[in-house]
């Protein structure tokens, strides 16, 4: 059964924090507010939950689950090399609205799908999300809906749309951004642009002095 907790409400946040770390350290799903978007999740060191996650929004590995995590020090046991630029990156726009997609570490027990030995990371600006991520480590999340419709911008949405399938919906009120990252390829010495969503090309290529432009050439 799928319980909505009103994380609005401190006493009913602190039940649902507590439901859902026990949900994920169970192998179960949960629903979680973002900043972009609302997001499904699971341990992302749990592949039988990486799988049902994939089951309940009917999407094959050849689209990878993202992980988010909730501290800057966490990417650095998650990647093969965190690079100035990705350092850069993140202490600009971290918690924020930009995923990196990265070599990960090598020999990590996780199947997030068809990574090709890479990985999406990202931690979110939503004081929620950090609360959970921070007690369960880092999670398999990816938006909240069944492929091929428009990601869940509030946690009725998303349980419109997954239902049973996951076990708590945590409701923090309506997504702040209200679309999804901004996706930057980092696995190559010359970065680009898979996605341009809640950050601009314009707002990276200030950071690391690489034209829009370019940014955006594939």
């Amino acid at each position: 059964m799928s319980t909505i907790y009103d994380c609005t409400d401190q006493d009913e946040r602190r039940r649902g924090l507590e439901a859902a770390q026990s949900a994920v350290k169970g192998g179960r799903l949960v629903v979680i507010p973002t900043d972009t978007v609302y997001g499904i999740g699971c341990d992302a060191f749990d592949n039988d939950a990486v799988a049902a996650l994939l089951r309940a929004k009917h999407r094959g590995p050849d689209m990878p689950v993202p992980v988010l995590v909730g501290s800057w020090d966490t990417v650095d046991g998650l990647v093969q090399t965190v690079t100035p630029r990705m350092r850069e990156l993140v202490q600009a726009f971290w918690p924020g609205g930009l995923s990196f997609v990265v070599t990960q570490a090598p020999s990590l027990p996780w199947d997030l799908g068809d990574t090709n030995g890479s990985v999406m990371l990202r931690m979110p600006l939503q004081p929620v999300a950090i609360e959970l991520l921070r007690a369960t480590g880092p999670m398999a999340v990816s938006s909240a809906n069944i492929s091929g419709q428009p990601p869940a911008t509030s946690a009725i949405a998303a349980k419109q749309m997954l239902g049973s399938e996951v076990s708590v919906y945590l409701d923090d009120g309506e997504a702040t951004i209200g679309e999804p990252s901004t996706i930057i390829d980092l696995t190559s010495p010359t970065p680009h642009l898979l996605r341009e969503g809640a950050i601009s090309a314009e707002r990276i290529s200030e950071v690391i002095g690489t034209s829009p432009a370019t940014l955006r050439q594939r």
